[in-house]
């Protein structure tokens, strides 16, 4: 199973931009589509973004489309989530998830279609 770091969480103040990083290490990551989550204390863990095994398709939530750009760089083994117009709404523990895929094209978006989890980096939007 593929194990997932995340780094690049902290704190900004609103409007502000901030990028997060997801390597992988263990297995082939290429063969993973790649997704990122987030959870406020209280609330369910919810979808944010995903991108193919390809890299050629992205999903996005509707409350950051349009702010937010998932990536990967599969030479690196290592999925982005650069995130601009940032809301004290996106305050978070924002989680890295992996889904091992035979279909390039397809985008997970639920919790249970992901196979491995990273443990989180804090994401701190001040007002």
């Amino acid at each position: 199973q593929v194990q997932l770091v995340e780094s690049g969480g902290g704190l900004v103040v609103a409007g502000g931009s901030l990028g997060l990083s997801c390597a992988a290490f263990g297995r082939t990551f290429k063969n993973y589509a790649m997704g990122w989550f987030r959870q406020a204390p209280g609330l369910e863990r919810d979808f944010v973004a995903a991108v193919s095994v390809s890299g050629g398709r992205t999903v996005y939530a509707k409350s950051v489309k349009g702010r937010f750009t998932i990536s990967r760089d599969n030479t690196r083994n290592t999925v982005y989530l650069q995130m601009t117009s940032l809301k004290p709404d996106d305050t978070a523990v924002y989680y890295c998830a992996a889904d091992y895929s035979e279909n390039v094209f397809y985008v997970p978006s639920k919790p249970t279609e992901f196979d491995a989890w990273g443990q989180g980096t804090q994401v701190t939007v001040s007002s």
